[in-house]
């Protein structure tokens, strides 16, 4: 692998950049007309335009990307997180081009994309799965027949889903009727499949991951776990790892349960199979994600390795050594985004004047910004990732709250202060926090 075409923007394209030059790797990196004046197209061996703003016609334009690819002879493509990371479709057309595609093969991103699928192999095998239809459900009737069976409240999700799109929570039948259309309507515009599946509402779960790293010749490597339960509107806004205020049978069975699927659906690369914990500490398999997660930064903080570096080496044949490794530490991540909580998280747009990030022991910062910096509406809100290592949870939880004072943030509206706030919630703090917590918070105000 000589020449890396990365098929993404924003900050992960700066984390696969460092990577791909310390490997001795050339790069080549896409970009639209929105993203022309990006800092980081310096660092690229290679830019390319492949587009305007609207990330229809240029990052999730295949047909593009792959012209890059070609034409810029480039013999691998990492597609980062978000846009194309799991769209079994850029797999294909690298694999029909002769282009190594830095992820899982198109079959196994067909496999985990369909959601139903995933849960029935997790079924057989004796792993916990939420009830639900395991399936498609057609049309609103059959939905309201099954919902009653599963019992109120029930979730809607997209079938090919993900990163919190595509999901709607009804407590009644009038708001399962409202809704039904919507999710359907939602998962078609997000992701170009319209259909939903049904699941018994879970209130209040914790949010838990574990990261496997497997190659193609059966080799799996448990590179540990991680807690995502601090969310706003299904997506995470401050993830850990390990995972706090866990018996260790639970997180036992996790690993197990977690290279148990792996096994089972021949993955190859890096993935993070996920479950939910309900408030009676049952946990249950919910989907596994084959892609890069935007919160790896914790796991590479308390394990050392180079999850970048392994993927590349994955799909370039290497082989892995199986088992765990070693934990050493408790790392945490904050995500700064360009929205304001006090008005639903609205994202907010505007050009970044001054900027002042954190530094110190045990510290990470991933951002693209710059002063000058122009935050558009086109794209997700994430701006910067904070993230904190310390010898124990406690020193690590000072350490990120020193990191956000530290952080100076002029000329657009940002979720810092809701960070600050969370890290210093009882519940939190004691590792007892759930999907649910922001939610209550905000509702206090």
């Amino acid at each position: 692998m000589k020449r890396i075409l990365i098929a993404n923007r924003g900050e992960v394209v700066v984390r696969v950049l460092r990577t791909a030059k310390e490997m001795g790797i050339e790069t080549i990196v896409v970009y639209s007309e929105a993203d022309k004046d990006m800092e980081y197209l310096k660092y690229a061996d290679e830019t390319v335009q492949i587009g305007p703003a609207q990330a229809s016609k240029s990052y999730l334009n295949i047909d593009a990307i792959i012209s890059a690819a070609i034409a810029w002879k480039a013999n691998a493509v990492h597609p980062g997180y978000g846009f194309l990371s799991e769209n079994a479709s850029l797999a294909v057309a690298c694999e029909e081009n002769g282009i190594a595609f830095i992820g899982p093969s198109s079959s196994t991103l067909r496999t985990i994309g369909n959601k139903s699928r995933t849960k029935e192999v997790a079924k057989s095998l004796g792993i916990p799965t939420i009830p639900g239809s395991y399936g498609v459900v057609s049309d609103i009737d059959q939905t309201i027949v099954m919902a009653k069976e599963l019992g109120m409240p029930v979730i809607l999700k997209s079938l090919y889903g993900g990163g919190g799109r595509g999901m709607k929570v009804a407590y009644t039948e009038d708001q399962l009727r409202s809704q039904f259309a919507n999710v359907s309507s939602e998962a078609n515009a997000a992701f170009g499949r319209n259909e939903v599946y049904i699941e018994h509402y879970i209130s209040c779960p914790r949010h838990l991951e574990v990261q496997v790293l497997s190659d193609e010749y059966g080799g799996i490597l448990v590179l540990g776990d991680r807690e995502c339960s601090i969310q706003r509107r299904h997506q995470k806004i401050i993830e850990e790892a390990p995972i706090p205020n866990i018996e260790k049978p639970i997180r036992d069975n996790l690993w197990k349960w977690a290279e148990q699927i792996m096994k089972a659906i021949g993955f190859k690369g890096l993935g993070t199979v996920e479950f939910l914990m309900d408030q009676g500490g049952n946990t249950y398999f919910l989907e596994i994600n084959g892609r890069l997660q935007v919160e790896h930064p914790v796991t590479e903080m308390v394990t050392g390795i180079d999850m970048v570096r392994e993927q590349i080496m994955i799909a370039a044949g290497s082989h892995i050594d199986g088992g765990s490794v070693r934990i050493s530490g408790h790392a945490i991540e904050c995500r700064l985004n360009a929205e304001n909580p006090a008005k639903n998280f609205m994202p907010t747009t505007g050009t970044i004047n001054s900027l002042r990030l954190p530094g110190g022991p045990g510290t990470r910062v991933d951002t693209h910004l710059f002063p000058g910096c122009c935050i558009s509406s086109y794209y997700d809100p994430l701006l910067v990732k904070l993230i904190a290592h310390h010898t124990t949870r406690n020193g690590v939880l000072r350490r990120m709250t020193r990191m956000l004072d530290e952080t100076t943030l002029h000329g657009i509206t940002t979720n810092k202060d809701l960070l600050l706030t969370l890290l210093k919630n009882e519940r939190f703090l004691s590792g007892n926090g759930d999907t649910s917590l922001v939610t209550q918070l905000m509702s206090k105000k």
